[in-house]
């Protein structure tokens, strides 16, 4: 076996041993499941014999051996033809009811483990995507997500309940059914399997092909799936264009050659399952031409003839599946394995161990000598060294591109630095746990994220222990109580998805309500008044000065009339500190930060010279007249 067929082996017994694992979880149902099937099996075994029952020892008059004959009388009380009868019609009467009973509970049990299976799987790779870095969100779909979790999570329950359970059951089965055939007749069940040659053949011949229709499925299905995320997640910009008809077009493209590869798939099965039933027919032809000869020699009786036939039927049946177990494994496999190298892969930004609780008693931040970027070799921030003082407000500029966003990123490390150290009351935030460093750490961002619940709920979001009249507190120092008390149901209103019926300044009230109750020691603001007009700008302005106070805040912004206050302002220019110092420092200088003041003020104040001119000039003419 050449080392590729062997990594290939070696991975798919690894995937298998993973998904049976799951099930193991919930092993009172995985026995459950295995004990009904095996019960099943036993009572096939039994289903034919009331027939021979009936033929040989009723209808044909044979003798019954002395010792079933004697059981016969003991159990039922008499071996007349009418009491006979009357013992086959209840067998048969028993055989069913345990087969309804049985089949029942197969059912329950299968349905909740396959249910349990695929919440549990879901569960896991819903909290792994959780914990993977921004990195690896801004270059991962979120369709593409969303399908692992509601349709790759069943991959497990498909390797362990469609495959593995079916071939084993199958095999047991086929097993059994072999020994009764070997004991009733030996070359009637030797020339049984004179077909499995050519039923091997006829797999090998459609296993590509059944693999090209399952993966042709999988890609066409998923590029349906994008295409849907994306097309409402850019809603906007398709009405504001009016593409509907395109999108439609586009969807209904997609679709059909979702369809398509469905079709292809289905007649793929379809020849595969003709192929296979005509082995089978043309075995029991056979069987039926040969045996019906002994029949009539007198070498086998009809009874047994018949439970030779009947038990053929169910021969095939468990070859035909442990057959189609390949295929089915391999299409499992083929999404476990993505599925699988997710849940063990390592996160960007972890815990180290030992890892201790971030102690933020001053909020004294230093960058020391920082260099980070996304790709190899292309650096956003270089060498970068600064500190913030305690309690102070560090304003961040520069030109698109220019890492401030970056910057604040490491402070709360959704990524760590290349090189260099991030510090934070002297403590290397890449020695301290986690969650203790982002719980001292509150943000308000351009976009104020909410969630369509109430609006106290979203306000707790800072603090899910908060008792309401601590949340109506932080709305108050937000300024967002007003507007939230003339709403209909206060702050048990609902908001619409991503907070979109109310107002952009709303919303960044109640953003910064959240950051208030979190009370945390250190502030970042991501160009928190961006999208707001002047007016709304200089109330929020007002309501973030009191959010900004006892705490060291970091301000990313392009109206350099948020930052004109800060305590330090930083121009960032080519992954470097170009100029730092105040706002009347940096504009005395004339440098960067100089141009950017002259760039965003400078045409307001040429453009009100110019309209004070020509309203003089109105004025003069109108007095002249």
């Amino acid at each position: 076996m050449s080392d590729a067929k062997a990594k290939q082996c070696l991975s798919l017994l690894t995937v298998c041993r993973w998904a049976i694992n799951y099930a193991l979880r919930r092993y009172c149902l995985l026995l459950a499941v295995i004990g009904s099937r095996v019960a099943g099996v036993g009572l096939d075994m039994l289903k034919p014999w009331p027939l021979v029952f009936l033929v040989d020892y009723v209808l044909r008059g044979r003798h019954m051996p002395p010792y079933l004959e004697r059981m016969v009388v003991e159990l039922w009380g008499g071996a007349s033809p009418s009491s006979l009868i009357s013992l086959v019609v209840a067998l048969t009467v028993v055989m069913f009811v345990l087969g309804w009973l049985l089949n029942l509970a197969d059912s329950y049990a299968f349905l909740c483990l396959r249910q349990a299976m695929n919440n549990e799987l879901a569960g896991d790779i819903f909290y792994q995507l959780q914990q993977r870095s921004m990195q690896f969100h801004a270059h991962a779909a979120v369709a593409e997500n969303m399908r692992r979790i509601t349709s790759d999570s069943t991959c497990a329950s498909t390797i362990v309940l469609d495959a593995l359970l079916p071939a084993g059951t199958s095999t047991l089965s086929l097993v059994t059914i072999f020994a009764i055939l070997w004991r009733m007749d030996p070359v009637l069940a030797a020339l049984s399997l004179t077909v499995v040659p050519y039923m091997v053949l006829v797999l090998n011949r459609f296993a590509e092909p059944l693999k090209k229709g399952i993966d042709d499925m999988y890609v066409q299905d998923k590029r349906l799936y994008t295409l849907v995320e994306q097309s409402f997640r850019t809603i906007p910009v398709v009405q504001a264009f009016c593409r509907e008809n395109w999108n439609v077009a586009r969807f209904r493209q997609s679709a059909r050659a979702v369809l398509g590869a469905n079709m292809a798939r289905n007649r793929t099965n379809r020849q595969f399952g003709a192929l296979m039933g005509l082995a089978t027919a043309v075995s029991s032809a056979g069987i039926l031409w040969i045996g019906g000869q002994k029949a009539l020699a007198g070498t086998v009786s009809v009874g047994i003839l018949i439970a030779f036939l009947s038990y053929l039927g169910s021969l095939y049946k468990p070859i035909e599946k442990i057959l189609r177990t390949a295929p089915t494994v391999q299409d499992a496999a083929n999404r476990a394995v993505y599925i699988w190298e997710i849940l063990r892969s390592e996160t960007h930004v972890r815990d180290n161990r030992g890892a201790k609780r971030l102690q933020v008693l001053q909020g004294h931040v230093v960058f020391k000598n920082v260099t980070f970027g996304y790709d190899v070799g292309h650096p956003v921030l270089q060498t970068l060294t600064f500190e913030a003082l305690p309690g102070q407000t560090v304003a961040l500029v520069g030109a698109t591109g220019a890492g401030k966003t970056t910057l604040v990123s490491l402070l709360a490390r959704f990524f760590d630095p290349w090189e260099g150290a991030v510090l934070i009351d002297d403590q290397d935030i890449r020695h301290v746990q986690l969650k203790s460093l982002r719980n001292s750490i509150a943000f308000v961002l351009q976009e104020p994220f909410l969630f369509p619940v109430s609006i106290a709920e979203n306000i707790a979001y800072g603090d899910p222990s908060a008792i309401f009249s601590q949340i109506e507190s932080a709305a108050r120092a937000a300024n967002a109580n007003g507007f939230i008390c003339k709403l209909a149901a206060g702050y048990n209103t609902i908001v619409g998805e991503r907070g979109a019926t109310l107002s952009r300044g709303e919303r960044q009230r109640i953003s910064i309500a959240r950051a208030l109750l979190k009370n945390a020691p250190i502030l970042v603001l991501d160009e928190p008044t961006s999208a707001l007009d002047t007016e709304t700008e200089q109330y929020l302005l007002r309501d973030l000065r009191r959010l900004r106070q006892g705490r060291t805040t970091f301000i990313i912004a392009h109206r350099l009339s948020t930052i004109r206050h800060a305590d330090v302002i930083l121009v960032l220019g080519n992954g470097r500190i170009a100029e730092s110092g105040t706002h009347d420092q940096l504009v005395a200088r004339g440098g960067i930060y100089a141009g950017f003041y002259d760039l965003r003020f400078g045409e307001k104040v040429a453009l009100a010279k110019t309209l004070r001119s020509v309203h003089d000039g109105a004025t003069d003419a109108s007095a002249c007249s």
